[in-house]
């Protein structure tokens, strides 16, 4: 058997994973993260993307889209703590771009700084989640 590490994936609606996993790679700060069993103590930020898990005996990989969070790691546990985490297979196209019009709508009318700010967190996370969902829709057909 292969060794594995315990990981949860919740975000502050619910709860997406927790299980065991051979390895995650994940979006940081400073690009993109792989976790093995093991791996040292480490606390960064992560961007959004998508968080891949390879579950012990099971071919297909997890997908799991986060917008941003932090990420917890110890040498048998795995935490992510995302502002936002939809399952891959739930995301939304439509509803997506939808939202990243309203949102590019609200950058326009935005006065003060830190609505400004806020508007271009949510843009961005909206743009990475629709590459996201063009990176998936590609790698099935």
């Amino acid at each position: 058997m292969a060794m594995t590490v315990h990981l949860d994936i919740v975000s502050a609606e619910q709860q997406l994973y927790n299980g065991l996993a051979e390895f995650v790679v994940l979006p940081g700060e400073s690009g993109e993260l792989g976790i093995l069993p093991r791996h040292a103590p480490l606390l960064t930020r992560i961007k959004p993307g998508v968080v891949r898990i390879k579950v012990p005996q099971q071919a297909e990989e997890e997908l799991v889209f986060v917008a941003g969070g932090i990420l917890e790691v110890q040498p048998d546990r795995v935490t992510v703590l995302a502002d936002t985490a939809i399952r891959a297979k739930d995301l939304d196209e439509a509803k997506a771009q939808e939202a990243l019009k309203q949102a590019e709508e609200a950058r326009r009318n935005a006065k003060d700084k830190q609505s400004i700010a806020a508007v271009e967190a949510e843009v961005a996370a909206l743009a990475a989640q629709l590459a996201a969902i063009q990176k998936l829709r590609s790698k099935k057909g």
